[in-house]
């Protein structure tokens, strides 16, 4: 992953807190033998490879704070209100999470007031009219093996100021919000709201995206299990290429901006022979262009499998102003069907029959449920954002970092994404699993 460690000061990752925990935290003194709580002063270092400069220099490195229970916390467990609300598209482990959520503050915290928004933000303005759902160990009972989102979700901003008085009317002390980069930006506009109206509401967001482009998140919640169902669309697309003549089997995966699904399934299931990302520019004519490199393996192996995340190759479109989606994302040209036709048209221009088969999984793999790997993911997650809200911490997001869970200010969070490095050791695994070229007539050097 690209991080630019070198222009974050120690201030931007100090997390925003609503007031002095004074309060000693049930979960120590409940005879069930929890002893052990997170000193606040404990950091983990952002960057884990701080150059011998830098480590040696005078001024503080940045840093983020560990999560885990604190010795107090800043809400009365009996008296608080919370509210999870999940927004955006499918992922696996949503339901996982919630369970996660409401698990730990019932039985940890004895927070037994606990409420599910329905379908996203929209959830909260009374105009949609969508009922609240009470949220206890019953009602979550099964939730952790269903795929999707038991509580719905939905895109779109919605206003900030009808979101903040929803919460001041139904009395809500804790948000917990899940949901990628647009719900990050839009937790830290409802932070900032009820900051301005000096209200004493904590808001903790998870950061939940297929696409794994969360700056300064490890991995995010459901990207193994979309990795892992990839594998099982790139291993069809293999069989139906090995199993006809010239056969060539086209994927295209989840990515609009940031590669790492299609990278990471390429290295799952190393049958895949060219692996289109939207970091590297590839173009199709000329000599060292996609068409002649395909066909290249074609005539010599018979056989070839092309997996190309979403937003790859977007410059083919000339720049058609497609419009913006309900989140305000531009949308993107299809590159799946745009590359099937091409991929007929060159060979049939060629005299080379070919037996094409394109396979697009995408809504499977969102909407499958997360294996257990994510599900204990989810786990950690859900512990940590409470261990967090209960002490009073707002504006932020639960991260794994350096092996570590840590607290991150949304506000950094979203002040760019990630994406994988063109110059990285994931790249460098990729191209050399696959053996496939630079795609490019003219480089500047052959990497």
């Amino acid at each position: 992953m690209q991080h630019d460690f070198h222009t974050v000061t120690p201030e931007q990752t100090r997390v925003r807190t609503l007031g002095p925990a004074k309060i000693a935290n049930p979960m120590m003194d409940d005879g069930k033998g929890f002893s052990s709580c997170v000193d606040e002063t404990r950091r983990v270092l952002m960057d884990p490879f701080p150059t011998e400069q830098a480590a040696d220099s005078c001024l503080l490195l940045p840093d983020f704070e560990l999560a885990g229970p604190r010795e107090h916390v800043y809400f009365d467990p009996s008296k608080l209100k919370t509210a999870i609300v999940t927004c955006g598209g499918m992922c696996p482990g949503i339901n996982s999470l919630v369970r996660a959520i409401v698990l730990q503050l019932h039985y940890i915290y004895g927070v037994k007031n606990v409420v599910g928004v329905r379908f996203g933000l929209q959830g909260f303005i009374p105009s949609y009219g969508h009922d609240l759902i009470e949220l206890n160990p019953t009602s979550v009972l099964n939730v952790h093996g269903r795929g999707g989102s038991f509580l719905g979700m939905s895109r779109g901003a919605q206003p900030m100021d009808e979101i903040v008085d929803s919460l001041e009317r139904l009395n809500i002390g804790l948000l917990f919000m899940i949901g990628g980069d647009g719900t990050l930006r839009a937790a830290e506009a409802i932070t900032d709201e009820i900051t301005k109206r000096q209200m004493k509401i904590a808001v903790v967001a998870i950061p939940k995206t297929i696409d794994n482009d969360i700056c300064f998140v490890e991995k995010t919640f459901g990207f193994q299990t979309a990795v892992e169902a990839a594998t099982h669309a790139i291993l069809g697309a293999h069989n139906e290429a090995t199993g006809a003549p010239n056969g060539i089997g086209l994927v295209k995966l989840m990515g609009r901006m940031s590669g790492f699904v299609a990278a990471h399934a390429t290295l799952a299931l190393t049958e895949v022979n060219f692996c289109l990302i939207p970091e590297l520019e590839f173009e199709l004519e000329g000599d060292k262009g996609l068409l002649a490199a395909l066909e290249e393996r074609i005539r010599q192996r018979g056989h070839a499998v092309v997996v190309v995340a979403e937003g790859a190759g977007q410059k083919l479109f000339d720049g058609a102003d497609l419009g913006t989606d309900a989140s305000g994302n531009p949308k993107l040209g299809d590159i799946g069907t745009f590359l099937k036709k091409r991929f007929n048209q060159h060979f049939a221009d060629n005299g080379l029959e070919i037996n094409l088969k394109y396979i697009d999984p995408s809504y499977l793999i969102r909407s499958v449920p997360a294996n257990s790997n994510d599900r204990v993911y989810t786990g950690f997650l859900g512990h940590h954002s409470v261990h967090a809200g209960l002490a009073g911490k707002t504006g932020m997001m639960v991260s794994l970092w350096n092996n570590q869970f840590v607290h991150v200010p949304i506000e950094l969070a979203i002040s760019h994404r990630s994406h994988v490095d063109p110059k990285g050791n994931l790249w460098r695994a990729v191209r050399e699993a696959t053996g496939q070229p630079t795609l490019l007539n003219e480089t500047a050097n052959g990497c």
